[in-house]
């Protein structure tokens, strides 16, 4: 698959129209000024917008994920339905598109979600995964949904690709267990699978690794290094010879250390004054409100909002996010509160504090 490089003079802002003077991405990353905080929701376009249950009813989660019509078509639910409110897309996919990619089949388990029926048991079965992958071949249906969705968007906020890191990518595949040594073989798809999404049109990368929270620090160093710092460090080197402008790509990971990443997210359990303090501003800071916050009153969720905003402190290397991905019983009215309150709350925030 041929795919056409986004020139850099047409990259919208990561900011909102107010803050046109921001021209890329990549300034609403980095520690740039803005008059209220960034925002955007993992699994923005999901289960609890009746639009994506319409969708939903009429198509299977992988049509939805395989086909760039319907895929673009939801990632823009929740830009359309929350106009204003929202300063990124994400492009609707899954990620276990790359296991799948790897010989992988997974089936829709009901009240559980993509779940591999045969996973690995023994070293034996990773014969029957493929030893190589053509990326543009196996995961075109991604990159076109990308650049299709690119188009739509016209320029109102920027897309987000995304894949997981080895380590979650494993713990699906074989339900708990672990080998480093085809932990290598998934970072080298992950890495190229980034790389054709950013040639598509994506803007910024986020690197889901949410099983790193269930490991210890020792579990962790033993597993997870080097394949999760080397991630953007490739992805970048590969860019570089493409093109070096899309070298710059901002790039995040989900509850993990943030070496050679952009933006760290923070769960919902964890300080983040204390990781605020521990990363000494070094990073941009994305998170945190739980999930289960936003089933309470709008009064409460509002409350709530302004102690996020508190506890992150006043630093412009913030992005608003949840701890983790929004619950499917979500009242979209609920979401809709959370994001006001970011608006209105961190523009009271932000005209109180200098970032000189």
């Amino acid at each position: 698959m041929e795919v056409k490089l986004p020139s850099s003079s047409s990259n919208p802002s990561f900011s909102t129209p107010d803050m046109a003077e921001l021209d890329t991405p990549e300034a609403g990353c980095s520690g740039s000024k803005f008059e209220r905080d960034l925002v955007w929701i993992m699994r923005q376009a999901g289960r609890f917008l009746p639009e994506f249950r319409a969708v939903r009813a009429a198509h299977s989660f992988f049509t939805v994920c395989r086909t760039p019509e319907l895929a673009a078509t939801v990632t823009l639910q929740p830009i359309d339905r929350f106009a204003g409110l929202l300063d990124a897309s994400i492009i609707f996919s899954d990620i276990l598109v790359v296991p799948h990619a790897l010989g992988m089949d997974y089936i829709m388990v009901p009240a559980k979600g993509p779940t591999f029926p045969e996973v690995l048991e023994t070293p034996a079965d990773l014969s029957r995964l493929s030893e190589t992958v053509d990326v543009n071949e196996k995961l075109g249906y991604v990159f076109d949904a990308i650049a299709l969705t690119r188009t739509r968007l016209d320029g109102r906020v920027p897309l987000y690709g995304f894949a997981g890191c080895p380590r979650t990518l494993m713990g699906y595949m074989i339900e708990g267990g672990g080998t480093k040594t085809y932990e290598r073989k998934l970072a080298d798809v992950v890495v190229k699978f980034l790389v054709g999404q950013v040639m598509a049109g994506a803007q910024l990368l986020q690197v889901f690794g949410s099983s790193s929270g269930e490991l210890t620090p020792k579990q962790f160093l033993n597993f997870s290094p080097p394949y999760l710092p080397e991630i953007p460090r490739r992805v970048r080197a590969a860019l570089q010879d493409l093109n070096p402008e899309l070298a710059k790509i901002p790039i995040a990971p989900l509850s993990a250390p943030g070496v050679g990443y952009d933006i760290v997210s923070v769960d919902w359990t964890m300080d983040s004054a204390a990781v605020r303090e521990r990363t000494q501003n070094g990073v941009v800071l994305q998170g945190n409100l739980d999930p289960t916050m936003l089933f309470a009153t709008k009064e409460v969720i509002r409350e709530e909002t302004r102690e996020m905003l508190e506890n992150f402190g006043p630093s412009q290397k913030y992005i608003a996010n949840l701890g983790h991905r929004i619950l499917p019983a979500t009242h979209p009215e609920h979401l809709r509160a959370y994001l006001e309150a970011i608006r209105d709350i961190s523009s009271e925030m932000n005209g109180e504090n200098s970032f000189a």
